[in-house]
């Protein structure tokens, strides 16, 4: 009987952590239907919404941890972006971005941040605050130096997209350099100055 009792708890515990971590793991894909109960939002996909403007709801959104805002229209990062200190991936892919807010080194918790295809040409000192980012994904840009702050990711940063970026072999080895734990995805080097 006790046998009995022990599983049937422990099943009901199991039932109970399942369905509060698949609260966790509900991807609101709206605005309104987020700001229905903005603590409860952890995850917040606005792919494809054609949106112009950073949505400044998401300061409303103490937990969020994870923002997809990729292929839209937008053209520039509130500096308000580094109160959202609980996001763990930041996903700003395809928009028309082209300044990077030095308060985005305020995001220490972020994992995860994806910026490729839009206009940045100059990353803030500040991204090297950011230490515990595995990913940092820039391919398709215009930038083509990255601050010296950067070599404060060395230890985390696993990967470097910086493909499709016009770079020469010094510039290359010089990024090479800066981070040399990390794998960094370049496109050909040009003979370019």
């Amino acid at each position: 009987m006790k046998k009995i009792t022990c599983l049937l708890i422990f099943v009901l515990i199991s039932i109970h952590y399942l369905f509060s971590q698949h609260d966790s793991m509900y991807v609101f894909t709206s605005i309104p239907e987020a700001m229905k109960s903005p603590s409860e939002v952890y995850k917040l996909d606005l792919s494809h919404k054609k949106l112009k403007q950073f949505p400044v709801e998401v300061f409303q959104m103490p937990n969020l941890k994870v923002l997809i805002l990729k292929r839209n229209k937008i053209e520039s990062v509130p500096s308000e972006i580094g109160l959202l200190f609980n996001l763990e991936v930041l996903d700003l892919s395809a928009n028309r971005i082209a300044v990077v807010p030095s308060e985005m080194g305020k995001l220490r918790n972020l994992k995860q941040l994806i910026m490729n295809r839009n206009y940045i040409s100059i990353l803030p000192d500040e991204i090297g605050n950011l230490v515990n980012l595995e990913l940092l994904d820039l391919w398709s840009n215009e930038i083509d130096i990255l601050p010296a702050s950067i070599s404060n990711l060395k230890g985390n940063l696993k990967l470097l997209d910086m493909r499709a970026i016009v770079m020469n072999d010094a510039k290359q080895q010089a990024i090479s350099e800066l981070l040399p734990n990390t794998k960094i995805l370049f496109s050909k080097s040009c003979l370019c100055q």
